[in-house]
């Protein structure tokens, strides 16, 4: 009960502000009954980030390995978007508290996480080689740009979404795999090589563009 306070407090809030006391009062106790059973606030941290790793680690991994191992490729990359979408924002708010705080905890915290952390990543590498070594990702691609692109967009969905008709966690996923897999720009298409400026221009002032 505690851990579950605290990691939604942490979500809404934050780390930094989010005190013992505020932890306490959620939890119907004082502030000195918490020691009964967390020694620290840095100890209550550390537990709801690991927990926040494990509960989306073992949602994707769940999920993967149901299709079975003769699933396609697409078919696993999607599973594994699909579970970490909803691990993040309908399961429960240790993995969105984990999203956004790790980055204010002391530096002990983010150690004593790292593992895990770590283990998840090398999991959605072997999804992606995987999916490179059965052709279903184009030759050439760099996967760990394919993996941190994607591990980024679907983390920064705790800050922009907002569950609303079209929307909704299913249809990120499927708009995401879609992204990964098939990309955006029509087949062919070149970049343009500008060539390089010798010469330094006065920057314009800048103006609001109109609506």
């Amino acid at each position: 009960m505690i851990l579950d306070h605290a990691a939604r407090l942490f979500r809404q809030r934050g780390y930094a502000e989010t005190s013992l006391r505020d932890i306490a009062t959620v939890c119907g106790m004082k502030t000195a009954s918490l020691y009964y059973h967390f020694a620290s606030k840095e100890e209550i941290v550390t537990e709801v980030l690991n927990t926040g790793v494990a509960t989306v680690s073992e949602e994707a991994r769940r999920r993967v390995d149901l299709l079975g191992p003769d699933a396609a490729p697409a078919e696993r990359v999607h599973a594994a978007i699909s579970a970490h979408l909803h691990a993040l924002l309908e399961q429960d708010d240790y993995t969105g508290a984990n999203i956004r705080i790790f980055g204010h905890v002391p530096p002990h915290v983010r150690a004593a996480t790292m593992q895990s952390r770590e283990q998840y990543e090398q999991w959605w590498r072997d999804v992606l080689a995987d999916a490179a070594e059965r052709g279903a990702i184009r030759p050439g691609t760099d996967l760990a740009h394919l993996r941190l692109l994607l591990l980024g967009a679907m983390n920064w969905s705790v800050e922009w979404h907002t569950p609303r008709p079209g929307k909704s966690v299913a249809a990120i996923a499927a708009s995401l795999t879609a992204l990964a897999l098939h990309g955006v720009f029509v087949e062919g298409l070149k970049l343009r090589k500008r060539p390089l400026r010798t010469k330094t221009r006065k920057p314009k002032s800048w103006k609001p563009s109109l609506p």
